[in-house]
């Protein structure tokens, strides 16, 4: 089978079924105020025209694999993701470095006509890289997509709220909601538009050579080596491409990636933190606060822990510190929250797990545990492959038997381990940032629907569980602010329940030439943006 797919009449494999096989489904690692356009960096979206022309190109390293393709509403892989920012656009969108919202493919602030209803207007001369113009029966048919059941879209459960999309006329939407959601306008950045005559005719084909509205289109994709796009002349939105064409290279290898830049590359992600101070001294590097975490998840189906002492007992028994100063070289935070200190919903936990081998064993003790013996599965990610030999000489330290499972991510998540409930203890990072950043998504993402808290956790059935559920449906309806005060109810609870559970906040290492270009920003999230970057 070949592991190259790209765009028509060189399509070597239209089958996701297939490219899924070879791939394996990567694991995903997702509240503003005032209007769009106001907090939207550089205000409402300037046209193309005028701006400086398109010169040069852009090569990148990226680090992580095809492991999807790129339908935006399937992909969750994040180096598809991380390409959609380039190719498809929502009626809103996040600024992929400030994540706060701008205008896109809507030409003003969504409408509230009343609390359940709002209108968005389509932006004038919108097209598709296939040359159609952008229509609101093709913004009905990418919400209706989403919500189809059939679908099974995870993008889906971040509007719940949307009852029926339906077009007033060929630029005009109108959303009717099940209730009143006052994040209405950054929240629908999450549905990518895209064209419903093209995806209808061949969906399979879609996915593999996506057709969207974005400053870029995508030339090719190999699966273990690069990604080629190039400008989109027809684009007329906030962000026209400032090169005429980019080249991402896949390069999972971290040595080879460092590398790379800058006489191959002019930026990389995920610097390894070893490499950090070597790479300052040749372009610049900086580290970047995120949400992105690594995390505890319990197999609560499993004796013992279904007991939260257990699960208590084996956060106290970290010293977090010393495994992000050993593993990480201090390029992370411990957790005091779910969220990390600085992000708007940010509030101390009642519970915080600070170092303590002794109440660690006293409360696997009051839980009637002896010689315990877990087995700790993980990803292959590599910096995880070095804190999980930590957390094991920790838990071996106060009588916990530890074995270490280190597997590929798709391999951690098939029906034979996680995902059928096959493990006792999961370490893995998460980022549902790349999803939106505000604390409905970020909560939601773990602890609402079946993904996570049923089908992984087995942790559905609890009390607190059901409570966390009417807490986030109340948020929801909720102002940034009174949402804030019940989301931080919501942190207390899974912070001593810990079914899942971070350890830490990371910090994300970006490099990039700064001679080479200009006004590139490095991300809190997974991935690379080259959204209104040029070349000098």
């Amino acid at each position: 089978m070949s592991n190259t797919f790209e765009t028509p009449g060189l399509l070597k494999d239209s089958s996701r079924r297939n490219f899924l096989k070879l791939a394996g489904v990567m694991g995903a690692a997702a509240a503003f105020a005032g209007s769009i356009s106001a907090c939207s960096p550089g205000g409402s979206p300037a046209p193309a025209e005028g701006g400086e022309a398109a010169a040069g190109s852009i090569e990148a390293g990226i680090s992580y694999q095809l492991s999807t393709g790129f339908d935006p509403m399937l992909a969750t892989g994040a180096t598809p993701l991380a390409a959609n920012l380039h190719v498809f656009e929502g009626l809103v969108e996040l600024h992929p470095a400030t994540r706060e919202p701008y205008l896109a493919l809507a030409a003003a602030d969504p409408e509230m006509v009343d609390d359940t209803t709002y209108r968005v207007t389509l932006r004038d001369g919108a097209t598709f890289h296939n040359g159609e113009p952008v229509t609101a029966e093709d913004v009905v048919f990418s919400f209706e997509r989403v919500l189809d059941p059939e679908n099974a879209s995870l993008y889906a459960g971040f509007i719940p709220f949307i009852d029926t999309v339906t077009a007033v006329d060929e630029k005009t939407v109108e959303f009717k909601l099940k209730y009143a959601f006052p994040g209405f306008g950054p929240r629908i950045s999450v549905v990518k538009i895209v064209p419903k005559a093209a995806v209808e005719a061949d969906p399979e084909g879609f996915d593999l050579a996506p057709i969207g509205t974005g400053p870029f289109s995508l030339v090719s994709a190999v699966k273990e080596d690069k990604i080629v796009f190039k400008k989109f002349a027809d684009y007329n939105g906030k962000y026209p491409a400032r090169v005429e064409d980019m080249t991402w290279l896949l390069i999972a290898d971290p040595a080879a990636r460092v590398a790379s830049i800058p006489s191959r590359t002019q930026a990389i992600e995920d610097v390894p933190y070893l490499d950090v101070d070597q790479l300052k001294s040749k372009v610049e590097v900086e580290s970047v606060q995120s949400f992105g975490l690594l995390f505890l998840l319990f197999n609560t189906a499993k004796e013992p822990f279904g007991d939260k002492r257990v699960r208590q007992a084996l956060h106290y028994a970290l010293d977090t510190e010393d495994i992000i100063s050993k593993a990480l070289l201090g390029n992370a935070t411990p957790a005091t929250s779910y969220f990390q200190e600085g992000h708007p919903s940010y509030k101390e936990a009642s519970t915080i797990y600070n170092f303590d081998a002794g109440k660690a064993k006293s409360l696997l003790q009051d839980a009637g545990v002896e010689n315990l013996s877990v087995t700790l599965t993980s990803t292959d990610t590599g910096w995880v492959t070095k804190v999980v030999p930590l957390i094991k000489e920790a838990w071996d330290a106060i009588g916990v038997n530890t074995t270490l499972e280190i597997l590929q991510s798709a391999a951690v998540y098939s029906p034979e381990k996680v995902n059928g409930g096959n493990f006792d203890i999961l370490c893995a990072p998460g980022d549902p940032s790349v999803f939106g950043n505000d604390g409905d998504i970020l909560l939601s993402w773990f602890y609402r629907g079946d993904a996570w808290m049923k089908n992984r956790a087995a942790w559905h059935e609890t009390a607190e569980y059901k409570e966390i559920q009417a807490k986030l449906d109340e948020a929801a309806q909720l102002a940034a602010e009174d949402a804030k005060a019940i989301h931080g109810e919501i942190i207390d609870i899974v912070a001593e329940e810990a079914p899942l559970y971070p350890i830490f906040h990371r910090q994300l290492p970006t490099a990039w030439d700064s001679e080479a270009l200009v006004d590139f920003e490095p991300l809190p999230t997974t991935g690379l943006s080259f959204l209104g970057v040029g070349r000098s």
